[in-house]
């Protein structure tokens, strides 16, 4: 396998769960907004081969390639089930961990990506500083409902590690680097995610 990827944008929860899979990969570290004669620019025409929108992750193993981080992931854990990043559980308890992945997309990240997209990802014209108050609301809100939606168990789903907190603990990393407003209980969710060894490596191969 093959990872595309740049530092702590959605590529690093890929790449956080190669490390936890135990599966073999290579990391390719890669750049946005760069010139794209640059050879590892995301802008190359050889990148943009892969992935035409010019983002990261892009996750190649063979003849497939994947674009989206969250297939990216059950990609590497169904390649990984003793891993336990996908685990062995009902299909209940199945279904709620879907629920909290595309809630996680749909809602708790979307107001970030808002902000971000109007504090340096746009074109200039085309940002609305305006906007930030209402993604810190929105945020606001999404964080009320997780609080709903998780119990209060050490892990998402089930008692063991799993995507979803991967998926949780990258999220308010991200959170807490845009500045919102992220209650203590959260901000010690990812603290003590990111003290597994699978994410200090992951985090290693980025620096």
């Amino acid at each position: 396998m093959k990872l595309y990827g740049m530092a702590q944008s959605r590529s690093f929860r890929a790449l956080w769960a190669l490390e936890e899979s135990g599966l073999e990969y290579e990391y390719v570290a890669t750049t946005l907004r760069t010139d794209g004669s640059e050879a590892d620019s995301a802008k190359h025409p050889n990148y943009l081969a892969l992935n035409v929108q010019g983002k990261v992750p892009t996750l190649v193993d063979g003849e497939l390639i994947l674009t989206e981080s969250i297939a990216i992931m059950n990609y590497i854990a169904r390649n990984a089930p003793e891993s336990g990043l996908l685990p062995k559980m009902s299909t209940p308890a199945y279904a709620h961990l879907d629920e909290l992945v595309f809630f996680v997309l749909a809602e708790l990240e979307q107001p970030l990506w808002t902000k971000g997209k109007h504090m340096f990802a746009l074109p200039e014209e085309y940002r609305v500083p305006k906007i930030f108050e209402t993604a810190k609301f929105e945020f606001k809100k999404a964080v009320n409902t997780l609080d709903h939606l998780l119990g209060e168990g050490e892990y998402a789903i089930g008692n063991s590690f799993s995507m979803v907190d991967i998926l949780l603990a990258h999220t308010f990393n991200w959170a807490i680097r845009f500045e919102f407003e992220v209650p203590e209980k959260y901000v010690a969710l990812r603290d003590r995610h990111y003290q597994r060894a699978s994410a200090q490596r992951a985090m290693a191969v980025i620096e």
